[in-house]
C-alpha cells in the first residue's frame, strides 16, 4: 500500500486579521454662510488657518444696523429716566401707582427693541460652528454679500475618520467598538476604533462602508490620504495547516485529503479563513482528523493507504 504522512488536526478559535486599503475622511465639514446683507469689512482667517468654535471668521458692515442699535439704546435710556422720575411722585402720592405700570411697560418694550436691534447687528458676525481648519475661502474684503452667501469651508480634523469598504463575506465579523491598526501613506500610524458599520451594500461594488475613528490632535493626518487598516475580526473555529496540504478534488473543489479510521483516503472541502504565507487557517475540519501532508497528490478518495506520522520540522 502507498504510504502517506499525516498530522492530527487541531481546531481552535482563531481571530482573523482583515487587512484592507481605505482613505482618510474629515469627521465633519461645514460651509459658513452669511445671515444678512452687507459688505465684508473684516476677514480674520486665510486658507489653512486653524480656528476654534465660536471665533469670529468675518464681519459684515451695515451702517443701518448699527444706527438701529444706537437709536434703540437711546430709547431705552429715555424710558428709564421717565420711569425713575415717576417713582418719587408715586411714593409721595402725587401720581397714581397705576400710571407707573405704564412707564414700566414702556421701559421693557424699549429694552426688547434694543435686544432685537443688537441681535440683528450680530447677524453681521460670521462665527465658526466647529473647531477645524479653513480649507476654502472664496471671498475678499470689500465684497458685497447676501444671505446664504458662502464665506469659508471648515474641516474638522480631530478625530479623523478612516473609511474602508468590506466585502459581504467579511462584514459579519465587524462590529462597532472593534479596534484596528491604521497606517497612513505619509508614515503616520495609530489605533482606530470602528464607529460605524453600514447595513446597506453599495449597489456598484456590493461592499459595505465601515468608518473608523482615529485621534489626530497634531493634525498629521490630512483629508483624503490612503490608509492601510488591519482589523481583527471575530474569532471563528479554524485549523492551521501547511499550505502544501491543499489540493483539489476531481470536480475542482478546494480542500484537503484525510485518512479515516479504516486507513481509507477521504476528501474534505475547506474554507480559507486566513493566509499566513507558509501556513493557512481553514474551517471545515474536525478535531483529531488525520490530515495528509505528504503524498496527498498521489492518492485518490477511497484508496487504502498506510498512514505514518509526519516528521516534526
Amino acid at each position: 500500500m502507498f504510504a502517506v504522512a499525516v498530522v492530527p488536526v487541531s481546531v481552535e478559535a482563531h481571530s482573523r486579521v482583515l487587512t484592507v486599503s481605505g482613505r482618510s475622511e474629515a469627521d465633519r465639514r461645514t460651509v459658513l454662510t452669511v445671515r444678512a446683507n452687507g459688505t465684508l469689512t473684516q476677514l480674520n482667517v486665510r486658507r489653512g488657518s486653524r480656528i476654534k468654535e465660536g471665533e469670529v471668521v468675518a464681519v459684515l458692515s451695515d451702517e443701518a444696523r448699527e444706527a438701529n442699535v444706537n437709536q434703540a439704546s437711546a430709547r431705552v435710556e429715555q424710558r428709564r429716566k421717565e420711569y425713575e422720575a415717576r417713582l418719587p411722585l408715586v411714593a409721595q402720592g402725587v401720581m397714581p401707582r397705576l400710571n407707573l405700570a405704564q412707564y414700566e411697560a414702556d421701559l421693557k418694550n424699549a429694552e426688547a427693541g434694543l435686544a432685537a436691534a443688537e441681535a440683528e447687528r450680530d447677524r453681521g458676525l460670521v462665527l465658526a460652528p466647529i473647531d477645524g481648519v479653513i480649507t476654502d475661502l472664496p471671498v475678499e474684503i470689500g465684497q458685497a454679500m447676501q444671505p446664504g452667501g458662502a464665506i469659508a469651508e471648515i474641516v474638522a480634523l480631530d478625530p479623523m475618520l478612516v473609511v474602508i469598504d468590506v466585502s459581504e463575506r467579511r462584514i459579519g465579523g465587524i462590529k462597532t467598538g472593534d479596534l484596528a491598526r491604521v497606517r497612513l501613506a505619509n508614515g503616520v500610524e495609530g489605533q482606530g476604533e470602528v464607529r460605524f458599520v453600514s447595513s446597506r451594500a453599495s449597489l456598484q461594488t456590493r461592499t459595505y462602508r465601515v468608518d473608523l475613528s482615529i485621534a489626530n490632535k497634531e493634525g498629521l493626518i490630512p483629508d483624503g490620504i490612503t490608509a492601510e487598516v488591519a482589523l481583527k475580526l471575530a474569532a471563528v473555529p479554524a485549523s492551521r495547516i501547511p499550505r502544501s496540504a491543499l489540493t483539489f478534488a476531481a470536480d475542482g473543489q478546494l480542500g484537503v485529503r484525510l485518512v479515516d479510521a479504516a486507513s481509507v483516503v477521504q476528501f474534505a472541502p475547506v474554507v480559507l479563513v486566513e493566509d499566513e504565507g507558509q501556513s493557512l487557517w481553514v474551517s471545515g475540519l474536525a478535531e483529531g482528523a488525520r490530515l495528509i501532508v505528504q503524498g496527498q497528490d498521489f492518492v485518490k478518495e477511497g484508496q487504502q493507504v498506510t498512514a505514518k506520522p509526519a516528521a516534526k520540522p
